[in-house]
């Protein structure tokens, strides 16, 4: 299926998120989060909905909730202050407000009229980063995996408030 609004192709076949021709980058989890924003735009979907949909039930801090839709807010180009695509309901949840365009069929790139760039080399950031890789359950009990999930978004939290 292929969502389309405001300059940017949500394409969940392929699973990748694109303005204009070019890709835009977003992890998986934030891909999931904004397909379903934009499946269940026709309602407002509360924290409980979407803690459900995107992280299968599992125990997710707020703080994690609320970076993951910062995340995709940033991913299409708007802002809470703006809200001009996904709109947070005070003591609601959030909703998608963009139009929204299906289509069956993607396109293929060439039909759109694309045609593949070469893309530039990498460079190195002019300022260090740090990258908190996923952490391994080191327990059988696979219930208990979410505590190594909330570990990592705590300590992404944590460290995105430090400059």
């Amino acid at each position: 299926m292929l969502y389309r609004f405001a300059d940017f192709a949500l394409d969940t076949d392929r699973r990748e998120l694109r303005r204009g021709p070019q890709p835009v980058a977003i992890t998986p989890q934030v891909f999931d989060l904004l397909e379903y924003l934009i499946k269940n735009r026709q309602r407002v979907v509360s924290k409980d909905d979407l803690i459900a949909a995107v992280w299968d039930g599992r125990i997710v801090s707020e703080s994690a909730l609320t970076t993951r839709i910062n995340a995709v807010r940033c991913a299409v180009d708007d802002t809470g202050e703006d809200q001009r695509l996904i709109r947070t309901i005070p003591r609601k949840g959030v909703r998608f407000v963009g139009i929204v365009q299906e289509a069956q069929e993607p396109e293929t790139p060439a039909a759109a009229g694309a045609i593949e760039q070469p893309r530039p080399a990498l460079t190195l950031p002019d300022r260090p980063s740090i990258a908190v890789l996923p952490f391994t359950s080191m327990s059988d009990d696979p219930q208990q995996d979410y505590f190594a999930d909330g570990m990592v978004e705590e300590i992404i939290t944590a460290l995105s408030r430090l400059r």
